[in-house]
């Protein structure tokens, strides 16, 4: 068996939700969003003590809330997700893989996370990244319209992820989406966020460059499927009380 790490990123200020709370720490039908997806983790028995990266100024509330129920990793400036993912370097050892999942995504279901790491076992020189396909972006599917969308080739292989604003009008027609949750070999991965660039308006480190890079290598890319409202994120008030409604 692999010997894989589950991460859990959760240092990002969240200021769209207009909280002192951080986002992962605001409650979802009842209990705080992270909690539901670290208790998914363990219940997917794929890590027991899934990795929290947390930032400096909120490392004191997630470990209030969570205790040691959890290990921690701090990213101590916030420089975007691949920079997250380096920070927890230490805490994830010599793991074969790593599974890189989000906070606010509170819906994550078990099932789900074997799948990965089921695909991670039957093909562990690949990049393994979950998508989702929406019916429309109507309605209660509005939220996903921001999502970047997958190209595949005739052959249903994944040539590329276009984010929503770089896409063609249809390219914005395709309703399989990204919602960057990956997973991929440790020794790969440490050399390629050392070479990611910042380059972009927000002159941070974007864990999603790291599938154009397993492209350009000639890395297999690896599909495992989810339900659109297994993988929503929560990024607004306007987005909790949709998740509050749909969970009702």
């Amino acid at each position: 068996m692999l010997n894989t790490r589950v991460i859990i990123l959760a240092a990002g200020k969240g200021t769209r939700m207009k909280s002192e709370i951080p986002k992962p720490l605001i409650t979802v039908a009842g209990e705080p969003m992270v909690s539901r997806l670290i208790r998914s983790v363990k219940e997917s028995g794929v890590d027991v003590k899934p990795i929290v990266v947390v930032s400096a100024l909120n490392e004191r509330m997630f470990r209030k809330a969570l205790g040691d129920s959890v290990d921690y990793a701090v990213q101590k400036e916030q420089l975007g997700t691949g920079h997250a993912v380096k920070s927890a370097r230490e805490a994830i050892g010599n793991a074969d893989r790593v599974i890189v999942l989000y906070g606010d995504h509170p819906f994550l279901r078990p099932e789900v996370i074997r799948e990965i790491a089921g695909l991670q076992e039957m093909n562990p020189r690949a990049f393994v990244m979950l998508t989702a396909t929406v019916p429309d972006f109507e309605g209660d599917f509005q939220t996903f319209v921001r999502w970047g969308r997958i190209l595949r080739d005739e052959a249903r292989h994944v040539v590329a992820i276009r984010e929503a604003k770089d896409a063609t009008f249809d390219e914005l027609g395709i309703t399989e989406v990204n919602p960057a949750i990956f997973a991929f070999p440790t020794d790969w991965a440490w050399n390629q966020l050392e070479m990611l660039k910042n380059t972009n308006a927000s002159g941070e480190y974007y864990l999603t460059d790291l599938v154009a890079a397993a492209m350009q290598a000639g890395m297999p890319i690896v599909t495992a499927s989810a339900e659109p409202f297994d993988v929503i994120g929560i990024n607004s008030p306007e987005e909790l009380a949709q998740a509050e409604s749909l969970r009702r």
